[in-house]
């Protein structure tokens, strides 16, 4: 049983950009929820549209435990997780913000994570912990919403979080504005909150109208009494994180141990506003005329380098205040220091050679950083195609390979 997307595109009008990217994207309906699965997922995280055309495709109770029988616990979790479920998995919209969270957070703030869920303080994250993820995002989801048609309303609650009406919080805050920067700046504000809220007399109800999740199972077990401990936690934030780059890299390598500079330039400028992106490309083209490549290790500690910007800005913006020049040895210093991430010499020229467009091998700090926020809201932010040039060099590597 299908139901064509066309039927309910008006909802659109109706929902956020994170809302209509979740729409877009999903390709399963149960009980008049949508889901994704964690094919959906990691195409809604590296591409800007799906594949194909898709339609949202009806589960009965009996498919969607079938998918829930094979979902592994999260002992078994690995950085090809979700690769190797496919299509056999279901993830909620409330659970597609969390993996969103995820993906943008350094590995300190793992433990914050963990802690936020950790309501208890026993040093382990039990169901109903968890779920008040579920009633935070949704509480800050009911104070954007756009007036108009409830019905219209009414009916995008109903695919993004199950039910038709909104419930009673699980959080006593009212007169409380929970609108903040972001969701991850919702969960932290929040779930402290949940200390002294009814959530404990109101779990059962929570988990009782919600269905269960591919995240669920894997985290608590087919029956939910499993509890979540740190070091699990970590490993499956730290390797989605991981699977989400390999996707990337492994895009443009081609088979190969690495990607040329230009590629890595191109999914640098990927997600931002940058208008005039040939510009970077043809610097970048320019100052580094003999290819070496960036390897995967170089590419991952980057974004990790990434997920830590604020810390970083923060170093940098000392050194602006002390007039110094922004040189490579500079910015090399100052990610180690603030991030504790190495950067290797070839890949901070390669950074440099990217962003100094005037060639005088400076880093105008303010604009890099800049562009990097845009990275790091993927998906977001209005995507433009970037034409892609290709050296004659990785033409002929990618040829010979190719046979």
């Amino acid at each position: 049983v299908t139901e064509n997307r066309s039927d309910l595109e008006d909802l659109h009008l109706y929902a956020t950009p994170r809302e209509q990217r979740f729409r877009r994207f999903a390709s399963l309906e149960f009980e008049g929820q949508l889901y994704m699965t964690p094919y959906d997922f990691i195409q809604a995280v590296t591409n800007d549209e799906p594949k194909r055309a898709k339609k949202w495709r009806s589960l009965s109770k009996q498919e969607l435990n079938q998918i829930l029988m094979e979902t592994p616990p999260v002992w078994k979790g690995s950085s090809k997780l979700f690769r190797n479920l496919n299509e056999k998995g279901v993830i909620s919209y409330t659970e597609y913000l969390f993996l969103l969270c995820i993906l943008t957070k350094p590995h300190a703030g793992f433990r914050i994570a963990f802690n936020m869920f950790d309501t208890d303080g026993n040093e382990m994250v039990d169901k109903k912990e968890f779920l008040v993820l579920q009633e935070i995002f949704r509480k800050k989801n009911e104070k954007r919403e756009r007036k108009g048609d409830e019905e219209k309303r009414a009916m995008l609650r109903l695919q993004l979080y199950g039910y038709h009406t909104s419930t009673n919080s699980v959080l006593k805050t009212e007169g409380e504005d929970l609108v903040p920067r972001s969701y991850w700046d919702t969960l932290r504000r929040s779930t402290s909150q949940a200390l002294f809220s009814d959530l404990a007399e109101r779990a059962d109800d929570i988990s009782s109208s919600l269905s269960d999740t591919t995240l669920l199972v894997h985290f608590f077990g087919k029956k939910g009494k499993a509890e979540l401990n740190f070091e699990d936690f970590y490993r499956f934030m730290d390797n989605l994180q991981t699977e989400v780059l390999e996707i990337e890299f492994l895009s443009y390598s081609n088979g190969m141990n690495t990607i040329s500079e230009e590629d890595f330039a191109h999914i640098l400028l990927r997600y931002t506003n940058v208008e005039n992106t040939s510009s970077y490309l043809e610097n970048m083209r320019c100052s580094i005329p003999e290819e070496k490549g960036i390897t995967f290790d170089e590419f991952r500690s980057f974004f990790q380098f990434l997920n830590n910007l604020e810390d970083f800005t923060i170093a940098m913006q000392m050194y602006n205040f002390a007039s110094r020049s922004i040189g490579q040895d500079e910015f090399k210093r100052a990610v180690y220091v603030a991030t504790g991430v190495k950067l290797s010499p070839h890949l901070v020229n390669t950074v440099f050679k990217i962003f100094d467009v005037d060639r005088d091998d400076q880093l105008s700090y303010k604009e890099f950083i800049g562009i990097m926020k845009d990275r790091l809201n993927r998906g977001f932010r209005g995507y433009k195609p970037i034409q892609r040039y290709t050296t004659f060099k990785s033409c002929v590597r990618k040829e010979l390979y190719s046979r």
